[in-house]
């Protein structure tokens, strides 16, 4: 099976491109788990898998799964490696096209050099959804959610949460170095409060105009980047008085500028690049190949 690994700010993904290589849908989790194996399979945060749409007016259909198996609605960092895949392999001449996603229709916009080669990925995220049903949350309704309350192992937490297709909650601390994000993220993202779990996204304000974020993925874990949670943290300081409707926000593996405009949409700017390609040769995936 021929595959393409990428990477937005450090959080890679294994590509396939299945206008050619048809793996069939229902064997796509297991897959992936195989393909994101450090050990026995490439190693990766997920697999993404450019598909032909369902949905009409939509140049393309996006599927994530994270390195657990687990389908991931959106991917702010794999979109932006998705947009520029498609395009370097000739399966559109567009640099701005309309993609089927499960958070919605998601439109990306590519940046071109002077020898043609994308330099940039714009994506145009669509709005938040800050209504706790949407996000989802149990409990009373409310919107937006902020300085919102949950209690873990004894330890209260204050946060903000917010959709950008999928669930994420944003906590603002003095020193993100200082959190043990393996000790408590995977107990905030399996937390009875989020019914299909939650992305955690511990924040240090720097000013109005910088964030700096870390990150522990649902499904994946600990990541360098995290697209759509980068969207969240800038929505949730705004809402708070934290920060301006745009700003840099930098991550472990490297910075995205994201904006959240006038027409209610928030864009998320940042690179896409290549780490290999090969094939994937693993014994038990045979009837895969």
């Amino acid at each position: 099976m021929a595959f393409t690994k990428m990477e937005g700010l450090g959080n890679s993904y294994i590509f396939i491109n299945n206008f050619e290589t048809q793996v069939p849908e229902e064997r796509l989790p297991e897959l992936a788990k195989l393909v994101s194996d450090k050990n026995f399979g490439i190693g990766s945060d997920g697999l993404i898998v450019v598909l032909p749409p369902t949905s009409p007016d939509h140049d393309f259909r996006f599927r994530i799964f994270n390195a657990d198996g687990s389908e991931a609605e959106m991917c702010g960092n794999g979109m932006r490696c998705f947009a520029r895949f498609v395009y370097d392999k000739g399966l559109t001449r567009k640099t701005r096209f309309p993609v089927q996603t499960l958070a919605g229709t998601i439109i990306p916009e590519l940046f071109l050099g002077e020898n043609g080669e994308v330099v940039a990925v714009k994506v145009d995220m669509g709005p938040p959804q800050l209504h706790s049903t949407k996000i989802p949350m149990t409990g009373p309704e409310r919107e937006p959610v902020v300085d919102a309350e949950l209690e873990a192992e004894g330890h209260r937490f204050v946060f903000t949460a917010v959709s950008m297709g999928n669930p994420h909650i944003v906590i603002f601390v003095d020193d993100v170095e200082a959190v043990n994000l393996a000790y408590w993220g995977p107990r905030l993202e399996h937390h009875p409060l989020f019914p299909r779990r939650t992305n955690v996204h511990f924040v240090q304000v720097q000013d109005s105009s910088h964030l700096l974020m870390r990150t522990w993925e649902r499904g994946s874990g600990i990541t360098l980047a995290c697209g759509t949670g980068a969207c969240a943290v800038l929505v949730a300081a705004h809402l708070k008085g934290l920060a301006n409707r745009a700003a840099t926000v930098h991550l472990p593996g490297g910075s995205l500028h994201v904006e959240w405009a006038s027409d209610g949409h928030v864009y998320m700017t940042g690179p896409a690049n290549y780490i290999c390609e090969g094939r994937f040769l693993r014994s038990m995936t045979a009837t895969l190949t």
